[in-house]
């Protein structure tokens, strides 16, 4: 009996300790909720937004020829050499071939031949007209005589002269014909003097167009040999290109290849000078190098003062697309997981979302949002695996260095 007692008297003190373990609890009220998590948050904002590509360029003379001799013949003089500069059709070097001045002498007299067999022949032309005349005024008295008088002419008479007639008339034909075969003989005699004096001219190496001469492969007494197609392996007597006009070759990779254009900005910085400048893209082949899957694209470089010299590399910058007045996002913002591309956007209530967004334009540092977001929209902008949709955070404006502090870094 006595330890029921005291058991219901603990009993009793248990249930005053929790009451009064109660009434503080509820004169103090609820505990304190846990402090919601910091984001660093950007807006979408609206701006403009440019892709470009650099790439290494390598400048090439506007034109490069090697000059072979036409004909074959020892080098009697040449006056350049490497470094020269030349113009447009200056004598470089001269050839000596005699043979070639006696084919042109010998095609030479061969026309003065054939000019005076045409003085014959023209003669007897003139002879012929003559005797045919005579002779057909004689037939033609004693025929019209005999027809007069019938029996006054032999009728043996009348055919000797018209047998004379019809042969004088057929001796026309045949001088005119020789005439008419030296006259042509004529026309080949002067096309083969032409030649050989086409082929005397050939003796003297002209520069085709204003340059510098970047190669020199003969010397005085040197023999050349005739290049007169380009299967024959001849010796060049010298290299000329024309540098005051410069090609600047870039390889575009395929990826990039819909973007160009004629007339496209290009930045070119020639670290060899220190010299920045801009240009336009001028041809591209239109075709890719299946070996390296680039494009050849070229700009015009002037180049009056020879500062640049065919072979330096240039950093070249490409501006591909560009846009104006559209949402804009920095790159770090947007989250890439395969083929899912979304952002963790704030709403108004403090609450995280995920969303799906479509890409545009793409930069180092900014993207183009084209499908997803509007204007003054928050989101995440780093530490994106921290949070989870539905989470609250207390969003303050994250830091992102503009283009020109990324550079500097």
């Amino acid at each position: 009996m006595h330890r029921k007692r005291i058991l219901w008297i603990a009993v009793a003190i248990s249930l005053l300790v929790a009451a009064c373990v109660l009434v503080a609890f509820l004169r103090k009220g609820s505990p304190p909720a846990a402090t919601p998590r910091a984001a660093a948050v950007v807006e979408v904002t609206r701006g403009t937004l440019a892709s470009s590509l650099t790439v290494a360029g390598e400048f090439q003379p506007y034109q490069q020829v090697d000059l072979h001799a036409k004909v074959s013949g020892y080098i009697r003089w040449i006056k350049v050499d490497i470094g020269d500069l030349v113009r447009k059709g200056e004598v470089l070097a001269t050839l000596e071939v005699p043979e070639l001045q006696d084919q042109l002498q010998g095609a030479q007299a061969d026309v003065r031949h054939t000019r005076s067999e045409i003085t014959r022949a023209q003669s007897e032309v003139v002879s012929a007209e003559s005797t045919y005349s005579a002779l057909h005024a004689e037939y033609t008295r004693l025929a019209e005589a005999s027809k007069e008088r019938p029996g006054l002419i032999a009728e043996q008479e009348l055919d000797d002269a018209r047998a004379k007639d019809q042969q004088a008339a057929a001796q026309i034909g045949v001088a005119k014909a020789a005439l008419d075969a030296m006259q042509q003989q004529l026309g080949v005699s002067n096309a083969t003097s032409h030649r050989y004096q086409t082929l005397t001219n050939y003796e003297q190496i002209v520069a085709p167009f204003t340059g510098v001469v970047t190669m020199r492969y003969a010397d005085t007494g040197s023999l050349i040999q005739a290049g007169q197609d380009s299967n024959t392996q001849t010796l060049p007597v010298v290299q000329v290109a024309q540098s005051d006009l410069l090609r600047l070759r870039m390889p575009v990779p395929e990826s990039d290849v819909p973007y160009i254009q004629t007339n496209g900005e290009v930045q070119i910085k020639v670290n060899a000078t220190g010299r920045t400048f801009s240009g336009k893209i001028v041809r591209f082949s239109r075709a890719l190098d299946t070996a390296t899957r680039t494009m050849l694209t070229e700009v015009d470089v002037p180049n009056p003062d020879l500062t640049l010299s065919p072979g330096m590399y240039a950093e070249t910058t490409i501006q591909l697309q560009r846009k104006n007045d559209t949402l804009v996002l920095p790159a770090q913002a947007v989250v890439q997981n395969g083929d899912q591309t979304y952002v963790l956007v704030v709403d108004t209530t403090n609450h995280i979302e995920k969303r799906n967004v479509t890409l545009g334009i793409q930069t180092s540092n900014r993207v183009e949002i084209t499908g997803g977001l509007q204007v003054d929209e928050k989101v995440v902008a780093s530490g994106q695996t921290d949070y989870q949709p539905g989470d609250v955070v207390t969003p303050h404006a994250a830091f992102i260095p503009t283009e020109a502090e990324e550079v500097g870094n």
